[in-house]
Parts: C-alpha cells; structure tokens; sequence
C-alpha cells in the first residue's frame, strides 16, 4: 500500500512588509506588493506564470507498506519560481528568477515512520545593490529566500508536517496535504534579511534561520484586515518591542487592531490563552460590552499593528468577531 501526503509553503510580499527607504520602489512604483494568496491552493505552475507568489516550497514524498511494515520510501515534488515585475518609465518588464538547488535530505527512517525534510527557494530577478555585512561587502543581485519543510509520514496513515526554517523576509504561508493554509510564519525580518540572506549564509551554504509559525487568522479577519487598510484609509501604526504591552484588562479603549507583523499573546487573569500572529483582528469585545478590555495583548515577539476606530468596521462584522474569538479562547 502507497501513502502519499505533501505539506507546501507560498512565499509572498505583503504591504507595510517595507519600511523606511528601502520601500523606495515600491513607493514609486517600480516594485509592487502582492495580493494575499488564496486559502485554498490552486494549480502551483499556473500561480507561478500569474506571479501570484515569489516562491513555492511544495514538499510531497511516499512510502510503501507492506505488512505493516515501510519497504520503500521517495520525495515526489519540488520548489516552484516566479518571473519579477518591474515596472519602468517606458515599460513592464519581467525578470527571470534564480532558482536555487532544491536540497532533499536522506529520508530518516524510524520505527514506523519516514520523515522527509526539503528547502526549496533562490532569489528574484531585480536586481538590489546594497551593502552587506560580510565580504565581499557590496552585493548587486537580490537577497537569497527559502522555506525549509518536513514531512512525517506514519505506515498507520498518520502524517504529520512542520516549517523546520525559513529566510526572515518575506512573508511564508503554510499549506497543508488538501492544499489548505494551515500556518504562517509570525514575524517579517526584512532589514536583516537585505543585508545577511546570501552565499553560506543561507541552506546552501549550510545555514538556516528559525521561523517562527502561527496559526491562520479567520476568513473574517482576512475580510476586515482588507478593509482596515483599503486604498484611502490611514489607521496609525504602533510598534511594540517584545514584552511590551498593547492593552491591559481592565483598560478603557475603542481602538481596533490588526496584527501587521508579529505574534501577541492573549492573557485573560494573567495567564496566557493564545498567541496569535499577522492578520488577526482584535479589541472587538471592548467595543461591544461596555468599553473595558477583556483581556492583555502582550509582544511575544517585536510587533507592528494598526489601529482603527470602530466607525471603520459594521457592527455586525464585529458581533461575528467576538464569536468566533470566544470559541477559540475557550478551546
């Protein structure tokens, strides 16, 4: 018997993902962000040729079991690439990416199971000079990117799946076997990232970076966080060093926010209930039971929220929000 399963991660620029003058191109218009990708995934080639992603780890393997036991075992996918578009005073023009090697590692093999691990990126075809801190100093083409993936497949049927690393920019979307999101990664590190991710520093030379996983935000939140930052809205933005604290229990406020970047815990009586990364929406309850915070948003990681007033969102959007936050509190 053949079980086959897969895990796949999109890699893909959100907006406020650029900060300061590196967001330069992208202000003017040579460089864009991209839309969020679907939750369910389509055909990768097909995404890929309609650039609607940067790169595409898609990790599928096998194993053949006979009598309960694994006699054979084998990778069966591999990373995907898209062109980059810049658009130039005179005209638009797409650039060929580099992919990079996909690095398939010896399926590990234990008692009962098979556990298969890959990277899988490269970098864009635009070019990025800047200076880099280490030799050779100055780099011309752009930083390197990646996702590193493993897949556990169990001779009783199980599988399981975990992002085991990945580059600090930009933003990873984890996909489970029915081509679900499942996960995303919490925190956009794109300064390091334009600086360090070349050469040995990177899976290709031996050297990964620790991503840090969230799980997804509702399709609600994906609702409202499109409407909260629509062309022609302005909400602020606060940054939060790691441990810092957004809201307190107990605090008057009407704020709304959506989680840019980052992860933030919920504490309700000073323990933690969640933690939670990009997308989510939150502070809806203040506003619907009489003003007080009913619970602590405290940085797990550094953060980046928005902050809307409560005119921006319809009230039953809201009444929506606090429904689905109370179930997933209370699970």
């Amino acid at each position: 018997m053949r079980i086959e399963s897969s895990v796949t991660s999109l890699s893909w620029i959100p907006s406020q993902a650029i900060q300061g003058s590196m967001k330069l191109p992208f202000t003017i218009g040579m460089a864009s962000f991209d839309d969020p990708p679907p939750d369910v995934l389509d055909d990768l080639a097909e995404m890929a040729a309609a650039g609607r992603f940067r790169f595409a780890n898609d990790l599928r393997a096998w194993i053949e079991v006979d009598d309960g036991r694994i006699v054979d075992s084998g990778y069966a996918g591999r990373g995907h690439i898209a062109k980059t578009t810049m658009n130039l005073a005179v005209a638009e023009i797409s650039l060929e990416a580099m992919p990079f090697p996909d690095l398939q590692s010896e399926p590990e093999v234990g008692d009962g199971w098979v556990k298969f691990v890959q990277t899988a990126g490269g970098r864009t075809g635009a070019p990025a000079p800047r200076t880099v801190k280490h030799p050779p100093f100055v780099k011309i083409e752009a930083p390197s990117a990646w996702t590193t993936l493993a897949l556990t497949l169990h001779a009783d049927g199980r599988v399981e799946h975990e992002l085991l690393g990945a580059s600090p920019f930009p933003r990873h979307w984890i996909y489970d076997a029915d081509r679900t999101l499942v996960a995303k990664t919490g925190l956009i590190e794109y300064k390091d990232w334009y600086h360090k991710a070349f050469g040995k520093h990177s899976p290709w030379g031996n050297q990964d970076s620790p991503a840090f996983a969230t799980a997804v935000e509702t399709a609600l939140e994906r609702e409202l966080s499109v409407t909260m930052m629509r062309p022609g809205a302005s909400p602020k933005l606060k940054k939060l060093s790691a441990g810092k604290t957004l809201v307190e229990q107990g605090d008057l406020g009407r704020e709304l926010f959506l989680l840019l970047d980052g992860v933030l815990a919920v504490e309700v009586d000073g323990e933690v209930v969640a933690e939670l990364g990009p997308g989510v929406v939150l502070g809806e309850r203040a506003l619907l039971e009489g003003g007080k915070r009913t619970s602590t948003l405290r940085a797990v990681t550094k953060c980046r929220v928005a902050v809307a007033e409560p005119d921006d969102i319809a009230p039953e959007a809201l009444r929506e929000l606090r429904e689905g936050h109370r179930k997933e509190h209370q699970a």
